[in-house]
């Protein structure tokens, strides 16, 4: 296995945590669990953003180009229309 295919499965592995860590958080209501799952999503995003910078580093990962003035434009509208019902 490559250090390419490693580093993605990571990123993979790192985004399947904190997403998993998203939907248990708000549905504890032990506050110390609750307040131990946030310190592990912490660690979990921490590690995501170091593995993150190393892929763009070495060219791993390509961002997608930055959307136009008109596009955001276009997502807001799309957005913040009142919903017809």
């Amino acid at each position: 296995m490559d250090e390419k295919t490693m580093v993605s499965d990571a990123l993979t592995g790192v985004n399947g945590e904190l997403k998993m860590f998203g939907d248990m958080i708000p549905q504890t209501e032990n506050k110390e669990l609750k307040q131990c799952l946030k310190q592990l999503r912490n660690a979990a995003e921490m590690s995501q953003e170091q593995m993150y910078q190393l892929a763009r580093e070495k060219s791993y990962y390509v961002p997608a180009a930055k959307a136009t003035r008109e596009e955001i434009e276009h997502v807001k509208n799309v957005l913040c229309q009142p919903s017809m019902q």
